[in-house]
């Protein structure tokens, strides 16, 4: 993966009411942590973060006052209604060295005809190098049948990747479309404990029952 480079401000005032200025001068209040380092308040360029944050595990090469900075976003938050970035915690690390993260899930290809996809998990648990993270891992369910189970440890990793979550954790699962009479009969059992009863319907002259 390749690195983003930001360059950032010491910061020296906290509380709300500072980081509320901050994200009014569109920037972005964080700190950088890790490896035993003293923790730096800093502020960051808010458009150029927010566009490098749209990958979560994105590598940030992060200049501070000349000093560059190594970093993994570890918590991003953000404002529940809005959405804007109110502050993130970004975690030192070092090239070579290994970090567990989770990484999007995707699923690709069809699966047997009258079969319903069921993906059970988005994100992958994964140990990879810090500047070798995958965007993402995917899962092919071409061809697969009704039935059949996909693991955590069926997924293919990229190479120097491995697993770090429960191996036998389902991702997928392939089942039997249902047929019209099945739908049927859920609807009604859906509608009969939600209390709606459905109208008898009488034809009338000249209609076809």
């Amino acid at each position: 993966m390749a690195e983003t480079k930001l360059t950032a401000e010491v910061r020296t005032s906290f509380g709300k009411g500072a980081a509320r200025t901050i994200r009014r001068a569109s920037k972005i209040p964080a700190v950088v942590y890790g490896h035993g380092e003293a923790p730096v308040h800093v502020t960051l360029p808010g458009h150029e973060t927010m566009i490098a944050l749209r990958n979560s595990n994105v590598l940030l090469d992060i200049d501070v006052d000349g000093t560059s900075h190594l970093v993994l976003p570890k918590d991003v938050q953000r404002d529940p209604i809005k959405g804007f970035i109110e502050h993130v915690d970004l975690l030192v690390v070092r090239r070579g060295e290994k970090v567990t993260v989770d990484v999007p899930l995707h699923v690709e290809g069809d699966a047997a005809p009258e079969t319903v996809v069921q993906q059970e998990l988005n994100t992958l648990s994964v140990e990879a190098d810090a500047a070798a993270i995958p965007t993402a891992v995917t899962v092919s369910v071409e061809g697969l049948t009704a039935g059949t189970h996909v693991a955590a440890s069926d997924v293919t990793l990229p190479e120097g990747t491995t697993l770090a979550g429960d191996p036998e954790q389902l991702v997928v699962v392939i089942t039997a479309a249902a047929t019209a009479a099945q739908a049927e009969a859920e609807l009604e059992a859906l509608e009969a404990d939600a209390g709606i009863v459905r109208e008898e319907h009488t034809p009338v002259e000249g209609e076809n029952a």
